[in-house]
C-alpha cells in the first residue's frame, strides 16, 4: 500500500513537472500582440524570437491570403510554420517594386538596403536618386516581367512585390529561381491611415518595430488633430475632382481613398454618396450639370497651367472653380528624372495631404502652413 502511494506520490510530481514545462513553453512562445489598426490587408503578430505576418488582401477580389515568417536570428520556429516562407531578419538587401515602398525605406532609414527597382526614373527621393546615381541600385526592367538574370546576381533577402490580379505567375517564377518574394498590398487599402500603417511591415523586416510604430503614433496624430481642426470652419465648400481623359471624366469614387481625404478636410465632395474605391467614368456633360458650380477644383495631377488645361479642353473655363483660379494640382511637385513625388510620398504621410487640403479649403485655419503637395494652377 506504501509502495503504492510513492508510485503515485513520484507520477504526480512528474507529471507537474511535465506540465510546469509545457507552461514554460507556452509562456516563451505566447502571442504579444497584434500590432495593426488600421489597415485591412495585413496582419502582423509578434512571438518570442520570431514574427508572422499574414497579408489578407492583396488586391481586389483577392482568393487567398499569404503568410510569412520573420525570424530571427536565433529565433526557433514551431514545425507547423515551416511550410511558409521565412525570412531571417533583419534583413541587409531589398529590392522593393513600387514608389510608395520608398518612403517607409527612408523614414525608418534603411534606404541604402535598396539595391533594385524597375524603371529607375519614377523614384523621386532625392536620398535615393544620388543613390542611383552612385549605380548603388540596379535597373529591373518592367514592373510585371523583372530582370530575374540581375535579381539572382543581386540575391536580395525580400522582394516586396505586388500583383493586380489572381494572376500571379510572374511572382511564382522569381520564387521558383530561389528568390523570397513578400506580397504588399497597401495600394488596396481604404483609407488613408490603412495605407500609412505597411510602414510596420517594414519596421518588422528590419526588426525596427519600435521605431516604425513611433513614426506612424507621428503621423496618426497629426492627422487626427487635422480632422478637429477642420471641422472648425462652419463653411463646407464643395469640391470637383478629376478632369477628362480621353473623351472620360475621371474621378473618385465616394468610399475611396481620395473621397475620404476630402471629407475629413470637412468639405463636400460632389460625388461622395458613390460607393466603391476605383474611380468614376462619367461624361462631360454629367459632371459639369453636378459641378458647374463647385467652389474649389482639384485635378488628376495631368495639368501644371491653367494653359495646358484650355489646350486640352476649352471647356474647362465654363466651371466656376476655374473662372475663379481654384484649381489645384499635385504634378508641379516631381523627381529630377520626371516622377510625381505625390504619388510616391502621399499614400505615405496623409497627414501631409490632410493639411494641404485643410490649407487650401479653410486657409484661416493653419496660419503659417505651407501646402507641400498641391500648388494652385496659375
Amino acid at each position: 500500500m506504501k509502495f503504492t502511494f510513492k508510485i503515485i506520490l513520484i507520477l504526480a510530481i512528474l507529471f507537474s513537472f511535465v506540465q510546469c514545462k509545457k507552461e514554460v513553453k507556452t509562456i516563451e512562445n505566447a502571442i504579444v500582440s497584434d500590432e495593426i489598426q488600421y489597415a485591412k490587408g495585413f496582419s502582423l503578430e509578434n512571438y518570442e524570437g520570431y514574427s508572422v505576418v499574414t497579408v489578407k488582401n492583396p488586391w481586389p477580389k483577392a482568393t487567398k491570403t499569404y503568410t510569412y515568417i520573420l525570424k530571427k536570428e536565433n529565433g526557433v520556429v514551431p514545425d507547423s510554420l515551416n511550410t511558409h516562407t521565412t525570412i531571417t531578419v533583419p534583413i541587409k538587401k531589398i529590392v522593393v517594386t513600387s514608389t510608395t515602398h520608398i518612403p517607409s525605406l527612408e523614414m525608418l532609414e534603411v534606404e541604402k538596403t535598396l539595391v533594385g527597382f524597375p524603371n529607375l526614373d519614377y523614384i523621386s527621393s532625392e536620398k535615393v536618386r544620388a543613390l542611383i546615381d552612385e549605380k548603388k541600385i540596379k535597373e529591373l526592367g518592367a514592373n510585371q516581367a523583372l530582370n530575374i538574370e540581375v535579381l539572382i546576381d543581386l540575391q536580395p533577402d525580400v522582394i516586396i512585390g505586388y500583383g493586380i490580379d489572381n494572376d500571379t505567375k510572374s511572382l511564382e517564377n522569381l520564387e521558383n529561381s530561389g528568390l523570397k518574394v513578400l506580397l504588399n498590398g497597401d495600394w488596396n487599402e481604404e483609407t488613408p491611415l490603412g495605407k500609412a500603417e505597411w510602414i510596420k511591415l517594414f519596421g518588422a523586416l528590419y526588426d525596427k518595430q519600435d521605431k516604425a510604430k513611433k513614426l506612424f503614433s507621428i503621423i496618426e496624430k497629426d492627422y487626427l488633430n487635422t480632422i478637429e481642426i477642420a471641422k472648425l470652419d462652419s463653411v463646407t465648400p464643395t469640391i470637383l475632382a478629376g478632369d477628362m481623359f480621353q473623351d472620360k471624366w475621371y474621378l473618385p469614387k465616394g468610399t475611396s481613398w481620395g473621397s475620404i481625404l476630402l471629407k475629413e478636410a470637412n468639405a463636400n465632395y460632389l460625388w461622395a454618396d458613390t460607393s466603391g474605391t476605383g474611380s468614376l467614368s462619367l461624361s462631360f456633360e454629367t459632371v459639369y450639370e453636378k459641378a458647374k458650380e463647385a467652389d474649389f477644383w482639384i485635378t488628376s495631377g495631368q495639368f501644371s497651367t491653367l494653359k495646358e488645361m484650355m489646350d486640352a479642353n476649352p471647356h474647362y473655363e465654363q466651371f466656376e472653380a476655374f473662372k475663379k483660379g481654384n484649381v489645384y494640382s499635385f504634378a508641379g511637385k516631381k523627381g529630377k528624372t520626371g516622377g510625381v513625388l505625390y504619388y510616391e510620398l502621399a499614400p505615405n504621410r496623409p497627414d501631409m495631404v490632410l493639411k494641404d487640403l485643410v490649407k487650401i479649403l479653410h486657409p484661416d485655419l493653419l496660419p503659417g502652413y505651407e501646402p507641400f503637395f498641391f500648388e494652385k494652377i496659375k
